[in-house]
């Protein structure tokens, strides 16, 4: 069986199944670090809205 096979004293599923914990773990911190840069585009994009919301507001109340 190929799960079964031994190349030089280690299991093919023992290497099979460490590299997919790695992969997991790449995956995870790569997806963490995503949100992180996601929200902190966000988070920019609502204040530079929010700026414009006020001046427009200002702008609007001047005119009074």
């Amino acid at each position: 069986m190929f799960l079964l096979s031994v190349i030089g004293g280690i299991h093919i599923g023992d290497v099979i199944v460490q590299l997919i914990s790695l992969l997991l773990l790449i995956a995870l911190v790569i997806g963490i670090i995503s949100l992180i840069v996601i929200f902190n585009k966000r988070n920019k994009r609502l204040n530079k809205l929010e700026e414009k919301l006020d001046k427009v507001m200002t702008d609007k109340e001047m005119k009074k």
